[in-house]
């Protein structure tokens, strides 16, 4: 077998004569374009020559061991993968190589599958890397509105939408569950309007106290209401030539919509208290979660104010129906949450990226957002690993209260074992892609075991299976 992607220049640096032999001859037949040094200075100068897409190095050689070459590496190539080939119980210094920005490491002896299998993931990362690189100089343009990003159909649907209606001063109902961006998308349409140098004035109409609600949209005059020492402008006056924002508006007051229906049909409010109106140019955006729809039905929201707010609705898609955009925010997250907490941002292992991607996001964007930054405020190291991710994300679930078995409960008609075998390692090799040798490791089997059961189910097509390399000696000494 070949490794999924073969290809790629690859540097290798080890002093002795048969071990790099065999290391050329095993990754050639891999599908790499390989040349060797056998030492750290014949490496260096090649880096100086020439680049590559990874240096796989000993640490043991005379005169520069792997560590000092590595250092000297990323010097002249800042963004070169380094992989370490280290001796048994070198570990710490292996470790050391990783806080030095190591890519990974392999103990000697290692086989065949370990070494192509690594191989593999790091240069995916630094491809992966590659091409959020490039994105990023397009991402303003293409791939951004505000701060809104994504690439999938879905999102790019919306900033489409955006930019045909930014402009025309109409109502706009922007839905979508909770933590989908949806004061972001109405921020990015005050931007783009021609109410961009007014306010942008947000009020979120499930946060503020009903009995204040009506004070807070109309303002009041002093007296009007006991602890009214003061006149004050209520959220109308204060977007006034700007944009006002109506977070939540399912949660408002059914005789509070009826005023607000006639504010916005009169163009005018009146301060709870005051003799006269006051008139107000404002554009109303306005954003739910709910299913209003299903209110009007219940009459607890009116018809006419949805028919008023509804003349362009915006749909929100949940994370887990753009997963194509979560690299992309990701990275974004990862350099705001880098300079929030004055910290060096961190580099992220494939394997992080596959378990982001797989995981459900209930909290959607605003849950992505809080893991990022979890993950750089609590990081171990200048590289994250799937350690770092909260459980969850991790798909790792407590066991309910009281019992032992690990949260899974026997249905009253009872089940089959194999049923149930072949589903657990169809759940994992869905969550690591079809990858044998991670999935192995999830269901604590061998790679043989596993390889074995996929044939067994006949699970090869229905998951995307894709076994490691066989290719090269049984093992590398």
């Amino acid at each position: 077998m070949t490794l999924a992607a073969p290809g790629g220049r690859l540097l290798v640096a080890d002093d002795e004569p048969h071990q790099r032999e065999m290391l050329r001859s095993l990754l050639t037949r891999a599908g790499f374009e390989v040349e060797i040094a056998a030492n750290g200075a014949e490496a260096l100068a090649s880096l100086e020559r020439d680049r590559f897409d990874l240096l796989l190095t000993d640490q043991k050689m005379p005169e520069m061991d792997g560590l000092a070459l590595l250092e000297a590496a990323r010097r002249l190539q800042p963004d070169l993968p380094v992989v370490l080939m280290t001796a048994f119980g070198s570990v710490s210094q292996a470790v050391a190589a990783m806080k030095q920005g190591a890519a990974d490491y392999l103990t000697k002896p290692f086989e065949r599958d370990e070494l192509l299998l690594v191989l593999a993931k790091v240069l995916r990362q630094r491809r992966l890397e590659d091409e959020v690189e490039a994105l990023r100089g397009v991402l303003q343009d293409r791939y951004r509105l505000g701060n809104v990003i994504g690439i999938s159909p879905g999102i790019r649907a919306v900033f489409s939408l955006v930019e045909r209606i930014a402009g025309a001063d109409v109502p706009v109902l922007i839905r979508g569950e909770s933590g989908t961006g949806k004061e972001l998308v109405a921020r990015a349409i005050h931007t783009q309007s021609a109410r961009a140098a007014g306010p942008f004035v947000a009020l979120n109409c499930a946060a503020i106290p009903e009995t204040l609600l009506e004070s807070e949209f109309f303002g009041h005059e002093r007296g009007a209401f006991t602890g009214a020492v003061r006149s004050h402008a209520g959220r109308f006056e204060q977007a006034q030539g700007g944009t006002l924002f109506l977070d939540e508006i399912g949660a408002m007051r059914i005789d509070l919509q009826a005023k607000l229906l006639r504010a916005l049909q009169e163009k005018e409010i009146q301060r709870l208290g005051a003799a006269s109106p006051v008139a107000v140019d404002v554009r109303i955006l306005a954003a739910t979660g709910e299913n209003l729809e299903e209110a009007i039905r219940r009459r607890s929201f009116r018809d006419d104010l949805f028919y008023r707010l509804n003349v362009v609705p915006i749909h929100l898609p949940p994370l887990r129906d753009r997963v194509e955009d979560i690299p992309l925010l990701v990275d974004h997250f990862l350099d705001e949450a880098a300079a929030k907490f004055g910290r060096e941002r961190p580099a992220l292992a494939p394997e992080v990226l596959d378990l982001l991607q797989t995981h459900a996001w209930p909290g959607n964007v605003r849950e992505l957002l809080n893991c990022v930054e979890r993950m750089v405020l609590l990081a171990r190291g200048p590289r994250l690993t799937p350690e770092d991710l909260p459980a969850d994300v991790r798909g790792i679930a407590a066991a309910p209260p009281g019992e032992g078995n690990g949260g899974i409960e026997l249905p009253a008609g009872g089940v089959r074992l194999a049923d149930l075998e072949r589903d657990l390692i169809l759940q994992a090799l869905r969550r690591t892609r079809g990858n044998l040798a991670p999935a192995a490791k999830l269901l604590g089997i061998s790679y043989k075991t596993l390889q074995y059961r996929v044939r067994k189910f006949g699970l090869d097509r229905e998951a995307g299976v894709r076994e490691a390399p066989q290719v090269g000696p049984h093992h590398l000494k």
